[in-house]
């Protein structure tokens, strides 16, 4: 009996301290997790009908392209009567994490699906997935009031929202799960909310291509040739351009933002000057390709030879759209900026053009959201497994040198990325 008391004991203590609130933990967040991920992932595949309607719309009309600078005023107009609590968009979603004060007000979904679809219906340049994180994070955070959870679980809870909706509008539920644990803070993960985030994602996902029926864009990398030192050694000036590029599409986005809000005080007439400007390159310049989400020359540059300024032009217009004050996403900007990077590329680098494409396509994505554990699955989940390992260093590389900066200005530094910024631990990205 004596030799069975101490084991008794360790079993005991393991039941009631671990295995007993293990168990309580999984049943309680699958059931918010599987509330979060059906409402969040329903809602983008609205998003995503609506967006593609929008898009086809403006895309045989293009005559409503002149309309620009009005759209813009309506954007500006509406949220500066309605939307002054949301305006701050994903980066209230960290700023709410990092220091819980009330409920992200529910009238952010709308509000940003509506100003994104009229930014896409009019002709502005800008993606989907800040729209789509902010429905998730306001709908999800909802929770935190019908349920009455503390501000540990709601941490939890504006979490979950992220990674559904993440998921659900790329149709890749492992790199939206270890996007919302690993953009929260540069440098370090939260695996405490590693189960709920996962299971949201997957269920955000189903919701969306499994019952709503809507399915994303397929890209193929064909060719990958073995991973020897001359392949791997190209591999580092390719990923240094795209941490590069990242680095010019964060700056220029906040340089655009700051001199708007600096030289026009009135907000509806910020996206109407910048309206103005986008409309009339549209024009001067006579193709659509750089507006909007710009999926169908992200399809050619795995296959086609494009011209090599394709990635400047996009970042030029997206920065001015979103800096100006229109509404939508940055990250299929940015893809379309590393897949057509990644195709100017393959006339320097001896790599196949489709590998650089979808390299560059994650690559500046990692660089710009300093997200690189969830852009190389993401790569994974897209393109396959055989170029995780080509995918996996351009998406380091990008994210060490596009420096301390990104598209989340209130994103807080956890690790620098290197010592001799160690005093930078702590602070937020814009104040640096």
């Amino acid at each position: 009996m004596s030799n069975r008391n101490p084991n008794l004991l360790l079993l005991s203590k393991f039941i009631f301290q671990e295995l007993l609130p293990n168990l309580t933990f999984t049943a309680r967040w699958l059931v918010l997790a599987l509330l979060i991920g059906t409402l969040v992932g329903s809602a983008s595949a609205l998003f995503l009908l609506s967006l593609n309607w929008v898009t086809n719309y403006r895309e045989s009309n293009r005559w409503i392209i002149l309309f620009l600078p009005f759209g813009g005023f309506i954007i500006g107009w509406i949220y500066h009567r309605y939307g002054t609590s949301v305006v701050k968009g994903n980066n209230q979603l960290l700023e709410e994490f990092y220091n819980p004060l009330k409920v992200i007000p529910l009238k952010m979904a709308p509000l940003v699906l509506i100003g994104t679809l009229l930014t896409h219906l009019f002709g502005g340049s800008a993606g989907r997935e800040g729209t789509a994180v902010q429905m998730g994070g306001a709908i999800a955070d909802q929770f935190t009031k019908w349920f009455k959870l503390t501000d540990g679980d709601r941490k939890m809870v504006i979490t979950v929202g992220v990674a559904a909706a993440f998921a659900s509008v790329f149709g890749t539920p492992l790199a939206g799960a270890v996007f919302a644990l690993e953009w929260l803070v540069v440098g370090r993960l939260r695996y405490e909310s590693i189960l709920p985030a996962f299971i949201a994602a997957v269920i955000a996902n189903y919701a969306c291509e499994g019952i709503w029926q809507v399915h994303h864009t397929e890209y193929t990398v064909p060719i990958v040739p073995p991973l020897d030192l001359i392949n791997m050694l190209w591999i580092i000036p390719a990923g240094i351009c795209f941490g590069l590029a990242a680095r010019l599409f964060s700056k220029s986005t906040h340089f655009w933002s700051k001199l708007f809000s600096h030289k026009i005080k009135y907000p509806p007439f910020r996206p109407l000057v910048g309206g103005v400007i986008i409309a009339a390159s549209v024009f001067i310049i006579g193709d659509t390709k750089y507006i909007g989400l710009g999926i169908p020359t992200i399809v050619d540059s795995f296959s086609q030879d494009l011209p090599w300024y394709d990635f400047l032009v996009k970042i030029a217009k997206t920065s001015l759209t979103l800096g100006s004050g229109f509404k939508g996403g940055e990250v299929t900007p940015l893809f379309f900026t590393g897949a057509t990077l990644g195709n100017a590329l393959s006339g320097i680098i001896p790599l196949p053009v489709a590998l650089l494409a979808g390299m560059g396509f994650v690559g500046v994505f990692s660089g710009a959201t300093n997200t690189p554990l969830a852009c190389t699955l993401m790569g994974i989940e897209l393109f396959g497994a055989i170029p995780g390992v080509y995918i996996g260093l351009a998406c380091v590389l990008a994210y060490l040198f596009s420096g301390h900066s990104g598209i989340y200005h209130s994103q807080i530094i956890g690790s620098p990325k290197t010592t001799r910024l160690i005093n930078k631990k702590g602070k937020k990205l814009g104040d640096l």
